[in-house]
């Protein structure tokens, strides 16, 4: 099996991880760090806004399965791509929406998908689309984290359930969690 990896920020890494981890296809996600000029940023420091990174997540999946416009198109539909440097109540450029691409036809796609996607949004997308960049694994306590402190985190049960049921509702299809049932 051939696997592809994408790199999103959405806002909050903990929110986004949650979502594609649910996708079928997806063999992998890990929450880190990209887009600054620190070098081994910690959730601290990040969280500060001073480093230029953003929370983003990697997503390794098998392209036979589901595909990047897929996983785009999940993107658009699971965060506020209309809100700069901000999601919910997630503010500063380290929540920004972004896509970094691993090619020139990842580039090409992402840009297919932001004019795809406007259709769906009543304010302009302002997703970026950053340089790949070098990638900082965050550190172990931040992954796979709504399937352990998540689900006790206040703040995790109010912003992830409605991102899986967006996930659900519109990508029944591509859910693990509604093909397994």
């Amino acid at each position: 099996m051939t696997t592809e990896t994408a790199t999103l920020a959405g806002g909050c890494f903990w929110c986004t991880e949650a979502v594609y981890k649910d996708v079928i296809g997806v063999e992998s996600v890990e929450s880190g760090y990209i887009g600054g000029h620190v070098d081994h940023p910690t959730y601290k420091q990040v969280c500060g806004g001073d480093t230029g990174h953003a929370e983003a997540i990697r997503v390794t999946f098998d392209p036979a399965q589901v595909s990047y416009d897929d996983l785009l198109d999940i993107f658009f539909a699971t965060h506020d791509p209309t809100t700069l440097n901000r999601q919910g109540n997630d503010i500063g450029t380290q929540y920004r929406s972004a896509i970094f691409p691993h090619s020139p036809e990842q580039e090409a796609a992402a840009r297919a998908a932001i004019e795809r996607n406007q259709a769906n949004w009543p304010d302009p997308i302002v997703t970026a689309i950053e340089p790949l960049g070098t990638w900082w694994p965050a550190e172990d306590y931040h992954q796979q984290y709504w399937e352990g402190e998540g689900q006790r985190n206040p703040y995790c049960l109010a912003v992830i359930p409605p991102k899986l049921q967006k996930l659900r509702k519109s990508f029944a299809a591509r859910s693990k969690a509604l093909t397994n049932a």
